[in-house]
């Protein structure tokens, strides 16, 4: 029997993205699907067959978080976020009572959408695009691993006692972060969760899906026989002028065919770059990843996943804690190397690539990721365990 699901995730490339390929085969087996975001998302989900209902940003300067992450920061980026997605409870709860979803299927950051579930006695599955957390690994004692002072989430008792106060609700601050369902998605598979045997049979680790991303833009390198060299620090903390002139140092001389996003850097930033550049804001990632033989990354988990899915190696230079995190599982299980973004120079760069690309280790192991990747299931798989779960 069809059903009709409510997908919230307010914004983020990564954490929208690797949704995506879901909702289509849960359209595609003849569901309705809503998908609650800003107006940035708005043409992927409807051309994924959702129907887009909106959710306006109260202030878009919280998409950029900190570039440091102690204690104040932090704290003061979770209060910004939590005022944030607090504005977004009534929308939802307004939406949730006139249109009837079955179920809502929400991004783990979306906690507004889990009080819209328990308010109105609705089924909810949880979506995981990062690395979950349970009683043996926490993420989030990663991520929070500078506040050396306290947990941040302590700082959030005031506005949770506030928002339950106001809408009649319960919320607690540790379940802003982490508030697990009976059913959790993780889009990442098992074996690349740490601790990944002790989850329960409430997480479901369905690995990485592209869908209709897969071919939607095409790319091929201007040299089909020169091994391409694919450099990205995705779509929050790419203003790194100093970091592409490395790169450009690093690879001026060959034997790569570079092909390296700068966002919305203007390129006479960067001097001059070599033909064998392809500098632009933006790639369209898989195709990318196609042709690519190694991965310079910033190791947010989309990227991370998408280029195991294709068997790529990875240099990774987090910009965060939990990038950081993705980057050090990475490198623990011989998939690449991680590099200090703030030590890193061409010569020790241009190294870590070649080792990445040469180390017949790294390959065999990248090989059997990608196995285990293809075999996790993925979207297919994920829309059988929402069908069974709501059945």
């Amino acid at each position: 029997m069809a059903k009709h699901l409510l997908f919230v995730a307010l914004f983020g490339h990564g954490h929208v993205n690797p949704t995506l390929p879901l909702v289509e085969e849960l359209v595609r087996r003849g569901h309705r699907v809503d998908y609650a975001t800003t107006a940035e998302h708005s043409e992927a989900v409807t051309n994924a067959g959702a129907r887009w209902v909106e959710l306006k940003l109260q202030s878009p300067e919280i998409l950029v978080p900190p570039r440091r992450f102690g204690l104040e920061e932090i704290l003061v980026w979770m209060r910004g976020m939590f005022a944030e997605m607090s504005a977004q409870y009534p929308v939802l709860r307004d939406y949730c009572a006139t249109e009837s979803p079955d179920a809502i299927c929400y991004d783990a950051m979306n906690w507004p959408a889990k009080v819209v579930a328990e308010k109105l006695g609705l089924p909810a599955v949880r979506l995981v695009p990062n690395l979950a957390s349970n009683e043996s690994f926490s993420l989030f004692e990663d991520v929070f691993a500078d506040a050396d002072h306290g947990n941040p989430l302590l700082g959030l008792l005031t506005d949770c006692a506030d928002f339950s106060a106001e809408h009649g609700v319960t919320l607690a601050p540790e379940s802003v972060m982490n508030g697990t369902e009976n059913l959790n998605l993780v889009f990442i598979p098992r074996e690349f969760q740490p601790a990944g045997d002790t989850f329960d049979e409430r997480f479901h680790f369905i690995g990485p899906s592209l869908g209709s991303r897969e071919h939607a833009e095409p790319w091929s390198p201007a040299d089909p026989e020169s091994p391409v060299l694919f450099i990205s620090l995705g779509t929050v903390f790419n203003d790194r002028p100093e970091f592409y002139r490395t790169c450009i140092e690093a690879f001026r001389d060959g034997p790569y065919q570079v092909a390296m996003t700068i966002g919305d850097l203007d390129r006479s930033a960067l001097g001059d770059i070599p033909p064998t550049f392809d500098v632009r804001p933006y790639f369209p990632q898989p195709a990318v990843l196609r042709h690519a033989d190694v991965f310079v990354s910033h190791a947010g988990m989309n990227s991370t996943m998408e280029a195991l899915y294709y068997g790529v190696g990875l240099v990774t230079l987090p910009q965060m804690t939990e990038q950081a995190a993705n980057a050090g599982r990475a490198q623990e299980l011989g998939l690449g190397v991680r590099l200090d973004p703030a030590t890193v120079t061409a010569e020790s760069l241009r190294a870590a690539v070649t080792r990445v690309a040469s180390d017949p280790a790294v390959r065999s192991n990248l090989d059997r990721m990608r196995t285990v990747v293809k075999n996790s299931g993925g979207a297919a798989r994920g829309a059988e365990v929402i069908e069974d779960y709501l059945r």
